[in-house]
């Protein structure tokens, strides 16, 4: 049975494809990624879009053609738009002030429920920008992955073990994700 699946390709983007590397390249920048590990799948670019195509495709193969199509799609969206997440800070008990090392590629959550020790979020990947603008801490970049994956782990540096969340509310929350404006 044979499967494909195709990517539009807007008119300021330019994809090349090098067996199953992608490099997709835009005015926001460019974005790489190596899709080796899917086997029997076959990428190419026709005319204004990408195939992605299986032959012989079981539920796997069927699956794995999407998945592929979807991580396509997102990075062309990411050169073209990017992505963005907003955090909100939140306390009642004690004023978090947060911070945010470049050289490190850290973000530093300081004074979290009085603690004396600093939490520390990393920031994956180089293209992330991570800035705090009162009391939102905003995330961007081109990586719709590694935006995401930052943004959670700002997240989850501030999670609260053995408290009542209804009570002890403090922390840093994901309220709002999508594309930057």
């Amino acid at each position: 049975m044979y499967v494909a699946e195709e990517v539009e390709i807007p008119e300021n983007v330019s994809v090349d494809i090098d067996g199953l590397r992608v490099k997709v390249s835009g005015p926001k920048g460019s974005l790489e990624r190596d899709f080796s590990h899917a086997r029997g799948v076959i990428i190419r670019k026709e005319d204004n879009r990408v195939v992605i195509e299986t032959y012989f495709a079981r539920r796997r193969e069927k699956a794995l053609v999407g998945t592929l199509a979807a991580h396509i799609r997102n990075m062309i969206r990411g050169v073209t738009k990017g992505y963005r997440y907003k955090l909100k800070i939140v306390y009642s008990h004690f004023p978090i002030s947060v911070e945010v090392d470049e050289e490190a590629r850290v973000v530093k959550i300081k004074n979290f429920l009085g603690e004396k020790a600093s939490r520390i979020a990393k920031i994956v990947g180089d293209d992330v920008k991570v800035r705090v603008e009162g009391e939102d801490v905003i995330v961007e970049g081109i990586d719709k992955e590694h935006v995401g994956q930052t943004a959670a782990n700002i997240e989850l540096a501030t999670k609260v073990k053995d408290k009542d969340r209804r009570v002890f509310a403090d922390g840093i929350y994901i309220y709002d994700w999508g594309e930057e404006e």
